[in-house]
């Protein structure tokens, strides 16, 4: 614990800046005041503290003096060749401070001689802190397990790689492992790591200088590295998955697998998904020490059933796995604005335009489920699959955005959380055609859901007064409650809104339902891929992941959407709908 004498001592530097505000003499003082802490007194928790405050007093005394942040101070320097900043230089000590507890400010103490331009993490730090902050948790014990889906050359290797160094070199007497599908991949990242120590424009020894004077013990053949001293299980083996693992590597640090398929071929066949799982699961998990080893998955989703999804459906849904925490980062090409997540400064990544020239050529070759699955991170069940989206027709809301529909209608499949969906398809008939506008797709409870529903019908009666809206509800007796709720707000709201109901099927029932219906929601105009909001996203992509086997862990979006075409094509709800129009006097 940090003493009384250094707390004090930063009270009245506090104390000072209230008065004086910020000058080199008190920045000087909060600095050696880490260095008390963290070196000296091994308060850590309490160093880390003063740490980020001694980083916020030098940003706001730079941006006082120069008019500028202390990074654009950082790039001029560069840009210009300058003599080195000391306001910059004392700045990024402090990082170096952080450096053995914070994955973060090891990786930006890293490369602090590179230029801004030639550095990994900073210019990609959007979006990749969040993966950062994955691995902090899991070095920090709290998380077991955590997987990244991102597409492909953005940077998810290079950071893991960064934070599988920094576990060896924070604990080199424990055991890390590396596996992905060729000894070309694990070569390369057995390289990449001996470059970071070994590269002078990286500032490893700097950071670890005690595992650089003991020795490093590097193995090109094996691809081993050993800090400190060389030992029967080294710091680091990087081996294929079909390599050999028994007796090379006991894993009691960080354990990683890395894209286990060779690329969409290998992933699309279920006969190598097979092998490839019972080589990961049979041979590659066995070597994870169980309560002491971190599990990190990456890679580009290419099918439900690849390795990562069979991990995650363990993780979700096995009882026997419930207590494994674990985490899942999930960052496609496009955010749900069809903006890049991947536009790095200095044209490092993907811009906007990039994606969407890849999504023309996927479009334009009929495969938009390789550009959901490889770039968006949506894999979807190919074999057996009921729709596909290059049998499907698509709009643009805009195109829509001024027609007076002739009706609006919803289907309406309600549930009280637990797991399953409210999904509720709105559909607008205009001159015989039909278009799914909007749907309510939410897990949440009736408290969440109700509102939502209602209010989403209110919105579209707004567009267009004197209009009336029918929404039909599959219930069971315990759901009816929840359409009765619905009708007492549209009531109390003064919306005309006629709700129906039937009782809800059985599995088999509905799944026949599906498929007799699976025609007719092939001519439905669903909102086109470039402007699906996230939520109609999640509602689409049920659609499409519905099989004829019918092996859905959630049917409730397909299940919706046929009870929509009920609506449109069954004989007996047209001759109710007619009747119904006759009689039904719109409210104001």
């Amino acid at each position: 614990m940090a003493s009384n004498y250094l707390m004090q001592a930063v009270q009245e530097y506090e104390n000072f800046i209230q008065v004086h505000g910020i000058d080199e003499f008190v920045i000087d003082a909060y600095i050696e005041a880490c260095k008390v802490a963290i070196n000296g007194e091994k308060d850590i928790e309490y160093g880390l503290r003063l740490t980020e405050r001694s980083k916020g007093i030098i940003e706001r005394f730079c941006m006082d003096k120069t008019g500028g942040t202390i990074w654009d101070l950082d790039y001029y320097q560069f840009k210009h060749e300058t003599t080195p900043y000391d306001l910059l230089d004392k700045y990024l000590n402090i990082y170096k401070l952080e450096s053995h507890y914070r994955f973060e400010s090891f990786m930006i103490f890293m490369e602090k001689n590179r230029a801004p331009w030639e550095r990994f993490y900073l210019p990609r730090q959007n979006p990749l802190k969040q993966v950062a902050d994955l691995i902090q948790d899991l070095y920090d014990d709290k998380l077991d397990e955590g997987m990244v889906f991102m597409p492909s050359r953005v940077g998810k290797t290079q950071i893991v790689k960064m934070g599988n160094l920094w576990f060896g070199s924070n604990r080199p007497e424990r055991s890390n492992l590396y596996s992905a599908h060729s000894d070309k991949i694990t070569g390369g990242f057995y390289d990449g790591i001996c470059e970071m120590m070994t590269d002078p424009t990286y500032t490893y020894a700097e950071i670890y200088p005690e595992n650089v004077a003991k020795k490093i013990y590097t193995d090109g053949k094996d691809l081993t590295i050993d800090l400190v001293r060389k030992k029967t299980y080294p710091t680091f083996t990087c081996r294929s998955i079909y390599g050999t693992l028994n007796g090379a590597c006991d894993c009691d640090g960080l354990g990683i697998y890395d894209d286990l398929f060779s690329g969409i071929d290998e992933a699309l066949s279920e006969d190598r998904q097979n092998t490839v799982w019972g080589k990961f699961d049979n041979n590659y998990m066995p070597r994870m020490k169980p309560g002491k080893a971190k599990l990190i998955g990456i890679g580009t989703r290419w099918a439900p059933k690849d390795v990562q999804g069979r991990r995650l459906e363990l993780l979700q849904n096995d009882p026997e796995y419930a207590g494994i925490r674990h985490r899942e980062i999930i960052i496609p090409a496009l955010d749900e604005n069809g903006e890049s997540n991947f536009d790095y400064p200095y044209k490092l990544g993907y811009s906007t335009q990039d994606y969407k020239r890849r999504v023309a050529s996927f479009e334009n070759n009929d495969d938009m489920a390789s550009w959901l699955a490889q770039y968006q991170q949506e894999p979807i069940e190919r074999k057996g699959q009921m729709f596909n989206v290059d049998t499907m027709n698509f709009f643009n809301p805009a195109e829509i955005e001024e027609v007076r529909p002739d009706r609006i209608f919803a289907a309406n499949d309600p549930a009280y959380g637990g797991g399953d969906f409210v999904s509720m398809p709105i559909c607008y008939e205009i001159d015989g055609e039909y278009y799914v506008l909007d749907a309510v797709y939410n897990d949440g409870d009736k408290e969440i859901t109700i509102p939502e529903v209602t209010s989403r019908i209110e919105s579209h009666l707004d567009k267009f007064p004197n209009k009336t809206a029918e929404v039909h509800f599959e219930e069971t007796k315990s759901t009816s409650s929840y359409r009765t709720a619905c009708e007492k707000i549209w009531e109390e709201d003064g919306y005309p809104v006629n709700a129906t109901h039937d009782p809800a099927d059985n599995k088999t029932a509905k799944m026949d339902r599906i498929k007799n219906h699976a025609p007719d929601i092939r001519k439905l105009h669903f909102v086109d891929m470039k402007h699906q909001t996230k939520e109609y996203r999640k509602y689409f992509q049920n659609i499409l992941s519905c099989t004829y086997e019918g092996k859905m862990k959630h049917d409730d979006g397909v299940d919706s959407t046929a009870q929509l075409c009920d609506m449109i094509y069954s004989p007996k709800r047209r001759k109710r709908k007619e009747k119904r129009t006759q009689g039904t006097k719109r409210k104001k």
